[in-house]
């Protein structure tokens, strides 16, 4: 029986070929271990160019990345403001609040995505020693709901946010799938930042992201706080094989385009469908939809997906670089006829 492509997540996926033969290729004799070979020197080149940045880092997750990115722009007694659905706030098990000292203080953003107007809602307590104090905004492109800012939205919150004296850190676990959208370079979005990540996990790579950080002069303790965080790895050469494949010829943009894709033709082919509603606009490479409890259960018998919120009745269903028309056709077919019982 032919397996069905799981709707469920982008890590669900696996590895693109390219990436699988730029490992196996790494694989060849000794190589200097932690980072001093020739492999990460060339990629870590290729990042700082592609995103006009002033240092590039690998690492091993995003919760690690983003954690490594938040001890880089904050002091001891600063704390982050992020929309309250942030990946750093609802699915990390409080690994920035543990490992870094910090407090996270949440906006409900219907949207997933931040505004000047909602950041300025956390300053009230500066100045006063009795509170955190703001000192990063934390974004994330695309968002946990699928929404991607605009150029324009960045720009407007980096203006703010330095007019404020306040960092801008932005979780890119899906940033290709947000440039493939916005159809905009990686230095364009990195250019409204202090710090970012990459991901590559969830577009290809077997295990890889990136922390890019913009200016030099906020890089100079990221190996050590890398090695004391656990995200430096011995044998860099293969996180490193595996952004070289990604890099070449754009399939970082490629692999991202075709999830896109995959998810508006999903979206497309059941938004007149009576019983579904298509919650929040389709951009990256999610879709949320409300059904009928009943429905959402008699899917997920044949189905693979996440229920984003029971109470609601609110899935999500995720696409990847490897998501085959026929398989989203397949699916669209299971909702209508489901919807109609």
């Amino acid at each position: 029986m032919t397996q069905r492509k799981s709707f469920g997540s982008d890590n669900h996926s696996g590895t693109h070929p390219a990436v699988l033969q730029a490992i196996i290729d790494a694989n060849a004799g000794d190589v200097v271990a932690y980072g001093a070979d020739e492999h990460t020197e060339h990629v870590t080149a290729e990042l700082r160019a592609a995103f006009g940045a002033g240092s590039a880092f690998l690492v091993l997750n995003g919760s690690g990345a983003n954690v490594l990115a938040l001890s880089v722009l904050l002091r001891r007694h600063e704390a982050v403001i992020c929309a309250e659905s942030a990946h750093i706030n609802t699915d990390e098990c409080g690994a920035p609040e543990r490992l870094t000292g910090t407090k996270l203080l949440t906006v409900p953003a219907a949207d997933g995505k931040l505004t000047p107007e909602l950041i300025a809602e956390r300053l009230s307590g500066r100045g006063d020693e009795h509170f955190a104090q703001p000192g990063v905004v934390a974004l994330t492109q695309s968002t946990e709901l699928g929404t991607c800012y605009t150029l324009a939205e960045l720009q407007k919150i980096t203006d703010f946010c330095r007019a404020s004296d306040l960092r801008v850190f932005l979780d890119g676990a899906r940033l290709a799938n947000a440039a493939a959208f916005l159809d905009c370079s990686l230095a364009d979005l990195a250019e409204c930042t202090d710090a970012l990540t990459f991901g590559g996990t969830k577009n290809g790579a077997m295990g890889a992201e990136a922390l890019i950080v913009m200016q030099p002069g906020l890089a100079a303790d990221v190996p050590y706080l890398r090695k004391q965080q656990t995200q430096l790895t011995s044998k860099m050469r293969f996180l490193a094989a595996q952004f070289d494949a990604l890099l070449r010829d754009g399939l970082w943009r490629d692999n991202a385009a075709h999830a896109n894709a995959m998810a508006r033709r999903l979206a497309d082919g059941v938004r007149a469908v009576a019983g579904v509603e298509i919650v929040h606009p389709v951009q990256a490479n999610a879709v949320f939809a409300r059904l009928r409890p009943r429905h959402v259960a008699a899917l997920q018998r044949d189905w693979i997906f996440h229920v984003w919120d029971e109470r609601e009745s609110l899935v999500r269903w995720m696409t990847a670089f490897d998501t085959p028309e026929a398989d989203v056709d397949a699916f669209i077919a299971a909702i209508r006829s489901t919807a109609e019982q």
